[in-house]
């Protein structure tokens, strides 16, 4: 188990929306806010140790996050990664906790049901729909070094499947690339703003 308050936030939110045509799919609006800021909402109230966002420069405010550039999106997702936890690393968080701004459903229950389940320097634990382990994840100092050599999007696969997964709902782990995604959950929580 692991405090909120020895864990540095870091929200990856430097996407290229390549499958998004038309925009940023971090302002496409749901429930009358932008995509992009519903995990900052639901996980205000967590008192973290310190809170990153990594963004290529989103429009978006992310109140209470300091923002970190990503100069280089197009290398894939682990360079945000590198630069996030290089960041955390510079202050006193035993653990990261790696959120995507695209997962609108993320609820801070599900985090500390993270926290709860983190045991020691080099843990890894992650997020599961029952089936397959994906983000929000929680990675111990300890793998902070490894974090931070990896390359391209796949670098940490191996590591977070056998890391702890802690089972949540698949509407709770739904992550938005194409505007169908966005529809599809719009029509799942019934969102005033859906197309159908």
């Amino acid at each position: 188990m692991i405090a909120a308050e020895d864990v540095a936030l870091v929200l990856l939110a430097a996407g290229q929306s390549t499958r998004f045509p038309g925009g940023n799919k971090l302002e496409a609006e749901f429930l009358a806010q932008p995509v992009g800021l519903h995990v900052v909402t639901a996980l205000e109230a967590v008192p973290f140790l310190a809170r990153f966002v990594v963004t290529d420069g989103t429009k978006l405010h992310f109140a209470a996050c300091e923002v970190i550039h990503n100069d280089a999106p197009e290398i894939g997702m682990a360079h945000s990664v590198k630069l996030g936890v290089a960041r955390a690393a510079q202050t006193e968080a035993k653990a990261v906790l790696i959120a995507l701004a695209d997962m609108p459903r993320v609820t801070a229950t599900h985090i500390y049901r993270l926290f709860d389940a983190v045991e020691g320097d080099d843990a890894v634990v992650t997020s599961s729909d029952g089936v397959n382990p994906c983000p929000p994840a929680v990675f111990g100092r300890g793998r902070f070094g490894f974090l931070q050599s990896l390359k391209g999007d796949q670098g940490a696969r191996d590591l977070v499947r056998a890391g702890r997964h802690v089972v949540t709902s698949p509407a709770e782990l739904i992550d938005i690339d194409t505007p169908e995604d966005l529809e599809r959950l719009m029509q799942l929580v019934h969102a005033p703003e859906r197309r159908g």
